[in-house]
């Protein structure tokens, strides 16, 4: 039996939704699927699948998602019905709650942390080159 994958976007067979490094969008985002971000967003975002969320990606709105691995900057706040992976070089200004939440060792949450599942925050030292890169 093979573990499991920490990565829960691996595996993703639909095409994603990205926002290049050097995209801005202004206006709120709803949508189904998974999406990418590399480059600035103003507004807030209704999302039906997953938020990959990169170092250089920002978002200034509020978030609500299926799951989420963030790597760059939110100002708002974040809520995510499942998993959240909180990077090492994410910076994060609001409130954050998600079913269950990993954050690396670095990353900064200036805002409360709900975990709805009433697991314990895990917290964990990222190894990978590419963690933070979408």
């Amino acid at each position: 039996m093979s573990a499991q994958k920490r990565r829960f976007f691996e595996g993703t067979s639909a095409a994603p939704t990205f926002i290049g490094a050097e995209s801005v969008f202004v206006g709120n985002i709803r949508g189904t699927g998974h999406f990418v971000v590399s480059g600035e967003i103003h507004g807030d975002g209704e999302l039906e699948g997953g938020l990959n969320l990169a170092a250089s990606g920002s978002w200034h709105g509020f978030i609500q998602a299926q799951q989420a691995i963030v790597a760059g900057k939110i100002t708002g706040g974040l809520i995510v019905r499942d998993k959240l992976e909180i990077g090492y070089t994410a910076v994060i200004r609001g409130k954050v709650s998600a079913r269950s939440i990993a954050i690396a060792k670095g990353a900064i949450v200036d805002g409360d942390i709900e975990v709805t599942s009433g697991e314990a925050v895990v917290e964990f030292e990222e190894k990978r080159d590419d963690g933070a890169k979408a």
